[in-house]
């Protein structure tokens, strides 16, 4: 039996044609103002809007309270776009996520009820607290953009990004995400703890309420659309192109490393290295935008052998991100131009 597939109406007016400097312009005006709601993060909230542009999923992870859910909520209404939140808790259940069919007395018939997972941006809080087999209800959204449910295909609106957070630290309760899972978020990245100055910012930002409340969209589901076709449109050479697919066979050779980074780590390489270009104002990749997202695109699909990790320094950081950034100082860089013709 055929499957049926169903096209949701896309809302948002006519996608505008924008050109890099004004991709780079909205950027910052993005950024900015996700930094009036977290202070001193500039690194983290640069990376989460690549992958938004990058029409990728993010993965934050880190301990509690630093800010990973302020940051996603931050980021989501920077845009004016659909938003929802998904509380991911041990009794969750894949329909609690996609969308579940109910019955309609009325009509005689069933009609399907759409899950939180139909939005533009999807924020899943604690993403490892639901089991396995909720987890896997994301796989289908976050790589084919679509639900199957009853024998009918129901397409996502575009753009569809999955920010999710995760505490690596508590172990109890908690379902690890599986290599699948985690292969398809294109980044992960660590928020860390504030300066001491941020801290005491942070301090006198909320003596009176959250700032967040107060956080206004500065562009419309449209213009983010037209900087999402702007960044595809960045030029990509066929160096640039060979340099990020020696940085992931490198890691599938690596001695330190059991599992390699995937094919489909290559293709989110690029395109997130298309995006941070355009973030900073041109219209072609450098071997630089490969290498500043090779840790948060690669070091989260890695898995390295236990007698690397019986034989790491803890004290030198984080064992995957040292053995990424020393791939990256071990693969030649190419000497082509990266510049159109």
């Amino acid at each position: 039996m055929s499957e049926a597939t169903v096209t949701l109406g896309e809302s948002g007016g006519t996608t505008p044609d924008m050109g890099i400097d004004e991709v780079g312009a909205r950027a910052a005006g993005i950024v900015q103002n996700v930094e009036a709601v977290i202070a001193g993060k500039r690194e983290a909230v640069t990376a989460s809007l690549t992958v938004l542009l990058a029409e990728g999923h993010l993965l934050i992870e880190d301990v509690p309270g630093v800010g990973k859910t302020m940051l996603a909520k931050a980021l989501a209404r920077s845009v004016d776009c659909t938003v929802s939140r998904i509380q991911f808790t041990p009794d969750l259940l894949p329909s609690d996520v996609t969308g579940v069919s109910v019955f309609d007395q009325a009509n005689r018939r069933f009609e399907y009820k759409q899950g939180p997972v139909f939005a533009n941006i999807v924020i899943g809080d604690e993403i490892n607290r639901a089991s396995p087999k909720t987890q896997s209800a994301l796989l289908e959204c976050m790589e084919e953009r679509q639900v199957t449910a009853d024998g009918t295909t129901y397409r996502l609106e575009q753009p569809f990004t999955v920010i999710a957070t995760q505490n690596p630290v508590e172990m109890e309760g908690t379902y690890p995400l599986p290599e699948a899972q985690r292969d398809r978020f294109m980044a992960r990245i660590s928020m860390g703890y504030p300066a001491s100055a941020d801290e005491l910012a942070m301090l006198a930002m909320r003596e009176t309420g959250s700032p967040l409340e107060k956080l206004e969209s500065v562009v419309t589901i449209a213009e983010l659309r037209g900087m999402i076709e702007a960044v595809q449109r960045v030029f990509t050479s066929q160096p640039v192109k060979e340099y990020a697919v020696e940085l992931a066979r490198a890691t599938r050779a690596d001695r330190q490393l059991r599992l390699g980074a995937s094919p489909r780590a290559t293709l989110q390489l690029v395109r997130a290295a298309k995006a941070h270009a355009a973030m900073h104002g041109r219209d072609f990749v450098l071997p630089d935008d490969v290498d500043a997202l090779a840790v948060p695109v690669l070091a989260h699909r890695l898995v390295p052998t236990s007698r690397a990790v019986g034989s790491h320094d803890r004290d030198s950081g984080p064992l995957i991100d040292a053995i990424v950034r020393r791939i990256v100082g071990e693969t030649p860089v190419p000497v082509g131009s990266a510049r159109r013709n």
